[in-house]
């Protein structure tokens, strides 16, 4: 008996001391086996690979995507990613979210395009993606599978306007946005770009935003001079790094793949970008200018406006041309120290053509952006609320350009001085801008 527990004891310290070896020699000994191989199938974590660009190619489509933007307006659907799409070649998509560190399963997507796209190949589009419950989503990524379809080189879009619902009037951080596109080519018309976003300035506009593909270089010294102040924000947009744009409207009078530069595609894009930070947001061009005939400024503009027709979010001024080739007679506003800045002295052409209503006469928008979908150049394509035409003569587009109605005399032209009721602040706050791009010299100025 006592034979047997000796033997049962050293067994016992036997298995001890082999156990204490064991792991002991899996501590000091390196590995040498081969790593296990990465899993098959999609990333289980994010964030992954994000784009930083303003427009990126959809992988395996003739897709170009812009931007994506929390918008629950729409029922069933929760973020909408802004797109440019080849209409012959559009096929079903499935969305996938990073929701705040894991993925989310695909859902089908809904695609819409845009009405107008004027004939050409591509279309703004938007695509309309469900968010599962449950989900902070932080990034979208669209893909051609349901399943499997996540690569580790696949490219998501970050999310924006994540929280546009919780900002209440009060928390918007400006009051007017003006949306401009699209620069491209050599535009140089330096002391009109000037001269417009001063007057926008005096008027109480907060921001401009503007869409550029390419530019003449003194304008962009005046650009990158009013971006570091921040007045303007300037997107890059190298729409023609991917597309042959059109630089017209119609595509079968210029053909291309887009028409102007992608331009419905950059009004949309920056509607949604100024939805959760702007009260209003005005789209037009560079040489146009939204001018109050009965008010010193926009928001008193607008704030009548709103109180005579309440629920309102669509806004349509009407397009007055003032033709560049008459010149008032005076000289008052000839400046001799402007005369080395490249472009048009609006302050010089007074005179301008009265609208034929008989014809079809383009408006520009003025909207709330929060009630407005999808908007196209002269027209809003979807929107809550009532639209209004503004009187011409509560306000109107001062639009300096060449003559749309060539065969009228001076004399069938009206002589409109709006612009010199705000000289004693233009003149002066054109030279500061042009002075501090190092495009007018202080002896200049004298």
């Amino acid at each position: 008996m006592d034979r047997l527990k000796e033997l049962r004891w050293k067994l016992f310290l036997l298995l001890i001391a082999t156990s204490i070896f064991m792991c002991m020699l899996a501590v000091t000994t390196p590995r040498t086996s081969t790593p296990f191989p990465n899993p098959h199938g999609p990333p289980k974590t994010c964030p992954f690979r994000v784009s930083g660009q303003t427009i990126t190619p959809l992988n395996n489509t003739k897709h170009l995507l812009v931007s994506a933007f929390m918008d629950q307006r729409v029922k069933g659907s929760d973020i909408r990613v802004i797109g440019i799409f080849r209409r012959d070649s559009i096929q079903p998509l499935h969305c996938c979210f990073c929701c705040a560190g894991y993925l989310s399963a695909t859902a089908p997507a809904t695609i819409l395009q845009h009405a107008d796209h004027f004939g050409f190949p591509f279309v703004t589009t938007d695509v309309m993606c469900p968010i599962a419950q449950n989900c902070d989503a932080t990034h979208v990524a669209l893909l051609t599978q349901k399943e499997g379809g996540i690569v580790r080189n696949q490219t998501w879009l970050p999310i924006r306007n994540n929280h546009t619902e919780e900002n209440g009037e009060e928390q918007l951080q400006f009051n007017f946005t003006v949306c401009i596109s699209n620069l491209f080519g050599d535009y140089n018309n330096v002391l009109q770009f000037a001269q417009t976003l001063e007057m926008y300035r005096i008027l109480g506009v907060d921001r401009v935003v503007i869409y550029n593909t390419s530019c003449g270089p003194d304008l962009d010294r005046l650009l990158r001079s009013y971006s570091q102040e921040g007045f303007v924000e300037m997107v890059p947009w190298p729409i023609d790094q991917h597309l042959n744009p059109s630089k017209g409207w119609l595509f079968s009078e210029h053909g291309g793949d887009v028409q102007y530069f992608g331009q419905l595609a950059t009004l949309n894009e920056c509607i949604y970008r100024s939805m959760g930070r702007s009260r209003y947001v005005l789209l037009n061009d560079i040489d146009e200018i939204v001018m109050p005939y009965r008010h010193s400024n926009m928001m008193s503009l607008m704030n009548m406006l709103q109180q005579q027709h309440p629920n309102t979010g669509v806004f349509l001024i009407e397009n007055h041309i003032f033709p560049k080739k008459h010149f008032e007679p005076s000289g008052r506003f000839h400046l001799p120290r402007w005369n080395g800045v490249p472009g048009v002295n609006i302050l010089e052409h007074i005179y301008r053509e009265e609208p034929d209503r008989e014809k079809y006469h383009p408006h520009k928008i003025i909207v709330q952006p929060r009630m407005v979908e999808q908007t196209s150049v002269h027209e809003v394509l979807k929107y809550s609320g009532q639209r209004y035409k503004v009187p011409p003569n509560v306000c109107r587009l001062i639009h300096t350009r060449v003559a749309l109605q060539g065969r009228l005399s001076l004399e069938q032209l009206n002589v409109d001085k709006r612009l010199w009721d705000f000289h004693e602040k233009l003149i002066p706050n054109v030279d500061k801008a042009l002075k501090r791009a190092g495009l007018l010299s202080t002896e200049g100025q004298s």
